[in-house]
């Protein structure tokens, strides 16, 4: 199994190298073809790994170092590869999602002129996952970590002559800094109090950790351990786009669509989560790491929620919808219940990939019309696409039986049975969220498919279904946005499908307690009917087909009453004017000081001008001494002998 371990990566790799360097001489179909052949090994692999793992007793597979890069002062600095239950169902989402997105890429991509090297940017991504998702230590997690950053950075400004798309992939880049920063604080926390960046060892020493304290404000001790935490996290905020550095996701909507599915629905912002959850030894052993943790997701699950109502753009209310859900998972690990933040995050892989892709089939219909506001009525011209986007938004919304209602309603019962503090805001802004989740979504959907059509004439003549290379992807991901949910919830969540991969307090063990009550599947549905999210979801709905379909009017109602909240929402509660003015502008303003101050005045004014003058000024006083007259040489020599005897004498 070694071997196919180390294939799974590197077959997407290959892909990558092909296109990216020899893609001119491959030409369009065949860049395409190696690229797909890698994911699709990968994939298969990812399927090997996965079956030998459930057939399995759910310890670890595979624990070695593959490569030894150095040793320093007894630190090893290695490649190495961890593969247990968590890792073979992060492999096994990653690489059918990816394989989808290469294959939709065809359809969507056919026209443009960067196809070969956009092929290879989404394959290079695939294989920097896949090394994030398999690490056994620090070391080859921030190499995956900054690796799928930087092709994240290159697909977002795929289209370098756009110029929102090189703001917003500078912006990416920029604020996930912020979260890395904090994430290699983190890292080396854990080196200097383990002495180790092997996960194994690294976990086992974690409970040495525990009452060693650290003072980061001369006088105030922290814990060590929640500090760790603490930095660990803070990486992982700004991978899974949590309040205050969630920014750059929507603003990554200028990249083209096929990216805006792999970055935001299965991968690049599940890292963080992925992350925390494989770091439960130490979160488990920190209270107040796991209140930050199950705040921050709240605050975001509802906020970001509320701002996808006031969004007019297709991707970009699909975007918001990503922010929310990362929200819900990131409030599960905070609640303790890593499981049910994995499952999430690989039931919402598939359905929010499928809404992307959805999103991209629309506008690929209406000829790159993203404003849903100039849609409607698009069911008859697009049926495939339709009901897809229906499936894919029935498992948004948690609509009992499809896949997100068991992921989602086990995070909220989570959270419900959690006594972590905090636990109590984050339950409300759960349940509110659910609501919020169900209304924008069918905002969006009722206004892109149904009501009246809101486009002109040539639209309408040259309007039809995407073609097969574009709606198949979203059948097959339609599937598992119908299943995935009821046919993996028992094992996955309630049966210890995890083993040892997740470890949690058994004081807070909160899905152990639902688990005892678990009695299967329809049981788990009905069991649904009795607690508020499925009624709130349907209540989302049903003001969504009454204000935008039945009476439109209110919306519009609305927006006027209440515009001071509505301007806030619109302006995404000032978070992007406060960067742009705080910290653009100061360093802007920064830069500018040190420049006028630094450079003009001290450096040229003082140091290279000033030297130059006082040579200048010197040399004038000098050469008025230089006469030619006798006299004035031998008076000189007068003087400076007068100085020299009385020097003597008063020295003697």
């Amino acid at each position: 199994m070694k071997l196919v371990y180390i294939l799974t990566p590197l077959a997407p790799l290959f892909g990558a190298i092909a296109a990216g360097f020899f893609g001119k001489k491959l030409g369009r179909v065949n860049s395409h073809r190696v690229t797909i052949a890698g994911v699709a090994i990968a994939f298969l692999l990812s399927l090997v790994a996965l079956s030998k793992s459930l057939s399995g007793d759910g310890s670890v597979m595979f624990n070695e170092t593959i490569y030894t890069w150095m040793v320093s002062g007894g630190i090893k600095f290695e490649v190495g590869f961890l593969i247990d239950r968590l890792t073979v169902v992060m492999m096994t989402v990653v690489t059918s999602v990816s394989l989808m997105v290469h294959i939709y890429t065809i359809g969507y991509m056919h026209d443009d002129p960067g196809y070969q090297r956009f092929f290879s940017y989404i394959s290079l991504f695939t294989f920097a996952m896949l090394m994030l998702v398999m690490a056994n230590n620090f070391m080859q997690l921030f190499f995956g970590w900054e690796a799928v950053g930087l092709v994240s950075y290159l697909l977002i400004g795929f289209w370098y002559k756009k110029p929102t798309a090189i703001f917003a992939n500078l912006k990416a880049f920029l604020v996930n800094r912020v979260g890395d920063f904090g994430f290699l604080l983190g890292i080396a926390a854990v080196l200097m109090y383990t002495g180790t960046l092997n996960y194994s060892e690294a976990f086992a020493a974690a409970p040495s950790m525990v009452g060693t304290t650290i003072e980061l404000i001369p006088g105030v001790a922290w814990s060590a351990l929640t500090v760790t935490c603490i930095c660990l996290f803070i990486g992982a905020m700004g991978k899974s786009a949590q309040i205050p550095l969630h920014v750059w996701l929507p603003d990554s909507m200028e990249g083209p669509t096929p990216i805006s599915a792999l970055i935001h629905a299965a991968t690049m912002v599940t890292a963080g989560i992925f992350m925390v959850a494989r770091m439960s030894p130490f979160f488990e052993l920190s209270t107040t790491a796991l209140t930050f943790v199950i705040v921050i997701g709240s605050l975001t699950a509802l906020l970001m929620g509320l701002v996808g109502i006031v969004q007019n753009d297709i991707k970009r209310v699909v975007a918001y919808s990503t922010l929310s859900q990362l929200g819900y998972m990131t409030v599960a690990l905070g609640a303790s219940a890593y499981g049910a933040a994995i499952f999430h995050l690989m039931t919402h892989a598939f359905f929010k990939a499928l809404l992307f892709l959805a999103a991209g089939s629309v506008i690929i219909g209406m000829h790159h019309e993203q404003d849903i506001r100039k849609m409607g009525g698009l069911k008859k011209y697009m049926p495939i696409t339709y009901w897809t986007s229906l499936i894919g938004t029935l498992a948004l919304i948690g609509f009992p039986g499809f896949s997100g209602f068991f992921s989602k309603d086990a995070i909220i019962e989570a959270v419900h049975y959690s006594e972590i503090p905090g636990a109590g805001f984050a339950y409300i802004c759960v349940l509110l969220g659910v609501f919020i989740t169900s209304f924008y979504s069918f905002r969006m959907f009722f206004l892109v498919f149904h009501g009246k059509e809101r486009f002109d004439d040539h639209t309408r003549e040259h309007l039809h279904e995407s073609p097969k290379v574009v709606t198949w992807p979203l059948i097959l991901l339609a599937i598992p946005s119908v299943i995935l949910g009821a046919l993996t919830i028992g094992g996955m969540l309630f049966g210890g499908f995890f083993g040892d991969a997740i470890q949690v307090d058994p004081a807070r063990d909160v899905l152990a307690k639902i688990g005892k009550d678990y009695h299967g599947v329809v049981a788990f549905v009905l069991h649904g009917f009795k607690v508020p999210a499925v009624y709130l979801a349907l209540a989302g709905a049903v003001s969504a087909w009454f204000i935008y379909l039945h009476k439109p009017s209110i919306a519009d109602w609305f927006a006027d009453k209440f515009s001071f909240v509505h301007r806030i929402l619109d302006n995404k509660y000032g978070f992007d004017d406060f960067n742009q003015k705080v910290f653009a502008g100061g360093s802007l303003l920064l830069a500018n000081k040190l420049w006028t101050v630094g450079d003009v005045k001290l450096i040229d004014g003082i140091m290279v001008n000033g030297t130059a003058n006082k040579v200048g000024l010197l040399s004038t006083v000098v050469r008025k001494l230089g006469s030619g007259y006798l006299y004035n040489y031998a008076f000189a020599m007068i003087v400076g002998l007068l100085a020299m005897l009385s020097i003597f004498i008063f020295t003697t």
